[in-house]
């Protein structure tokens, strides 16, 4: 970062100016009332007033700049929170130089600590799978020997802590990342990737995912959530559609709005803002954990955005999740 002129010698000069030229229109007006009596003064009376004005507008000018700084530092903040700068950079006065500096060291601390959350929240669901594995396996065995009644317990437990791991796995991460400053992510990358493993997944069924992005929608997202939150949306279309999902998304007010639709049975009032939450399911008999919606709902709020269900163009559900947006689409 580079240094500028202290603020205090700005300040010494323009305050030495604007004594001076005070002093000059001063004395301008106090001749001004004797000036009938003296008539040869009038030039240099006016010599005087432009003098004495100009002190007072440099003086002005110097005072004004020493501001400067601190409305460049507050643009360079906005910047950093939007996410189009990932530290603090300009040139500034010594007196405010060290803030900067200290603001930066704290913005590297943050990243380092959620870069150190996220491994070890990925470290720690790694851990799990072997040991939920071998549990799974063991309830395959018992189920080949016959013995059905101890196979289903372990079976759902098994599969109940998988679904307490994964939920509260990201919920851990998207604490972390969620505090991260300046965290971007352009749609399309995730709209792209996600729509293409998911038309892959669905092949047999026959679900094409059809998709009108923007190039230049970005949100104040980490990359991670961006994909958890879409990837839950976009799977949940795919397992209730018929044959057609769409997401499309728009920008407005600073909010991008990122809509998906299914054209599939659709789901009744009452269950919209049921299915939201944690561990509900619109259908027991249908594949899954209960918690992706959920999941999403989290996640958008801790970005300060929201997810609510409604009906569909297509016959079937519409989700719409609404993010903070930033400026350009640089991905994080």
């Amino acid at each position: 970062m580079k240094r500028t002129s202290a603020l205090r010698s700005r300040l010494v000069v323009g305050s030495v100016l604007w004594a001076v030229g005070l002093i000059a229109v001063s004395n301008v007006v106090i001749l001004g009332l004797v000036l009938h009596r003296y008539p040869g003064w009038t030039v240099h009376l006016g010599a005087m007033s432009v003098a004495g004005i100009g002190l007072l507008v440099a003086g002005l000018v110097q005072l004004r700049s020493i501001l400067a700084p601190f409305r460049q530092l507050q643009s360079r903040l906005s910047s950093v929170r939007d996410g189009r700068e990932q530290r603090i950079e300009g040139a500034y006065p010594t007196e405010v130089g060290p803030l900067v500096d200290d603001l930066n060291a704290l913005l590297d601390h943050r990243a380092r600590l959620v870069e150190r959350a996220i491994s070890r929240a990925g470290d720690l669901a790694h851990g799990l799978k072997t040991p939920l594995a071998v549990l799974g396996q063991e309830a395959e065995r018992l189920t080949a020997a016959g013995q059905y009644e101890p196979a289903a317990i372990i079976g759902a437990q098994v599969e109940r802590m998988r679904r307490q791991i994964d939920y509260h796995l990201a919920q851990a991460r998207a604490a972390a990342s969620g505090a991260t400053l300046g965290a971007s992510c352009a749609v399309l990358a995730s709209a792209e990737g996600l729509s293409r493993t998911l038309e892959r997944l669905y092949v047999e069924r026959g679900v094409s995912i059809r998709y009108d992005v923007p190039r230049a929608h970005c949100v104040r997202v980490q990359r991670e959530d961006l994909d958890e939150m879409l990837g839950n949306l976009l799977d949940n279309a795919c397992k209730w559609a018929r044959s057609r999902v769409s997401m499309e998304s728009g920008d407005l007010a600073g909010r991008t709005t990122i809509l998906v639709d299914d054209d599939g049975p659709g789901l009744p009032v009452e269950l919209r803002e049921r299915v939201l939450q944690r561990g509900v399911r619109a259908d027991e008999a249908a594949p899954g954990s209960g918690f992706g919606l959920a999941i999403v709902r989290d996640l958008a709020e801790l970005h300060e955005g929201s997810i609510s269900l409604e009906a569909s163009p297509l016959g079937g559900v519409r989700a719409r999740l609404v993010l903070p947006s930033c400026t350009s689409a640089s991905t994080s």
